[in-house]
């Protein structure tokens, strides 16, 4: 569990071998694609149900973007 300004959140890497579906990053807006090595984040007070899955880079540099990017 990782502990920001936005609350309390669950950050488990997803190395390459595991990632077998793409996603959307919400921090860029490009796909994730199969095979390759990511984060999957969910805020702990709502569960798994709410998790995102990140490119690595966006979720570490998600508090420096400015606001509407």
């Amino acid at each position: 569990r990782v502990l920001f300004r936005s609350g309390e959140w669950v950050v488990r890497p997803v190395p390459g071998a595991a990632a077998a579906k793409p996603y959307r990053c919400p921090g860029c807006d490009q796909e994730l694609y199969p095979g390759t090595a990511h984060v999957v984040v969910w805020p702990t007070h709502s569960g798994v149900t709410d998790r995102r899955h990140w490119h690595s880079i966006c979720w570490q540099r998600r508090l420096q973007r400015r606001p509407g990017r």
